[in-house]
């Protein structure tokens, strides 16, 4: 399945300054696997050390975050976009 990943400012080294990237998978997990294997290091970015979303960053599959769904194992059906959003926080 090929998929549309956006990627936020802040990783955008990873991605030679690419907004959106082309990535391929069934589920988010697999997306996530490819997008680290083209982009080295950025899955590490969006992963913590156990393999879960890091508890800063937002992962949307189409207009769903993933951590309302099934995570990482949310099906990428072909065409979806996949979103990274950092948490932003203030106050």
């Amino acid at each position: 399945m090929s998929v549309s990943v956006r990627i936020p400012t802040i990783l955008r080294t990873y991605t030679n300054g690419a907004a959106e990237v082309s990535g391929e998978g069934g589920t988010l997990r697999e997306v996530l696997q490819k997008l680290d294997a083209d982009y080295p290091g950025i899955g590490g970015r969006i992963l913590d050390e156990t393999g879960k979303i890091r508890r800063f960053v937002n992962v949307y599959v189409g207009e769903e975050d993933v951590r309302f769904a099934e995570g990482l194992d949310t099906v990428t059906p072909d065409g979806v976009q996949v979103s990274v959003i950092p948490a932003v926080a203030g106050g």
